[in-house]
């Protein structure tokens, strides 16, 4: 019998590591401006709250003003990028275990929707997902609730789970209500103990038992 449970994921840090893909774009930007480049972990201070926020920060640290150019020009260069970015291991192989168990998979992200295609397209996660809200798809961003519970209705379940890596995720579920799930090898900035959650984990072999053992199903 189908499960009833939906199961939403982030992108960034949960589903795929995009880290290497925006470090290059980052700094393929800072080059176009004679900026200097950012470390790594410089750029992974900044992610979670979507393309615009993150250049804002990385502008602010440059003392670059026309963070609009400079978005274009990285979004440009994260196109270039892409290539860079993995998904997880065994992430592929656990989704399509979910749709095939009946559970109603959707994506949740900051990433703007074009970027999302892409990036879902290009780390053949194209087709598994039956709801998709990004970054630009409505006026809200996470944290706010609104874009998790717009993934949640047109999945059509009335029990859903949150699975994502950062305070920024923990944040929208708990403000929608939603249990969460914490994915540990993403880009957490707060100490784990401090991200409330009903689960974690490093494998996504792990995930479905998780799922069968919170009781939601």
């Amino acid at each position: 019998m189908p499960t009833q449970l939906s199961v939403v994921f982030d992108l960034d840090g949960t589903l795929i590591d995009s880290l290497p893909s925006i470090h290059a774009a980052v700094n393929a930007t800072m080059d176009s401006f004679g900026a200097a480049p950012l470390s790594l972990g410089q750029v992974r201070d900044f992610i979670g709250h979507g393309a615009p926020h993150l250049i804002g920060q990385v502008c602010a640290l440059r003392n670059i003003p026309d963070t609009r150019q400079a978005l274009t020009i990285m979004m440009e260069n994260y196109d270039r990028a892409h290539d860079l970015t993995k998904p997880y291991d065994h992430v592929i192989d656990t989704l399509k275990s979910l749709r095939a168990a009946g559970y109603a998979l959707g994506v949740c992200t900051n990433k703007p929707g074009a970027a999302t295609e892409t990036a879902l397209a290009n780390n053949g996660l194209a087709g598994i997902f039956s709801a998709i809200i990004s970054g630009d798809s409505l006026p809200q961003r996470k944290p706010a609730k609104e874009p998790l519970l717009a993934t949640i209705e047109a999945l059509k379940n009335k029990e859903a789970i949150f699975v994502g890596d950062s305070e920024i995720d923990a944040e929208t579920a708990q403000a929608a209500g939603v249990p969460f799930v914490l994915f540990q090898r993403g880009y957490l900035h707060v100490a784990e103990k401090d991200v409330e959650k009903i689960a974690t984990f490093d494998d996504y072999r792990q995930l479905p038992q998780i799922l069968v053992q919170s009781g939601t199903a």
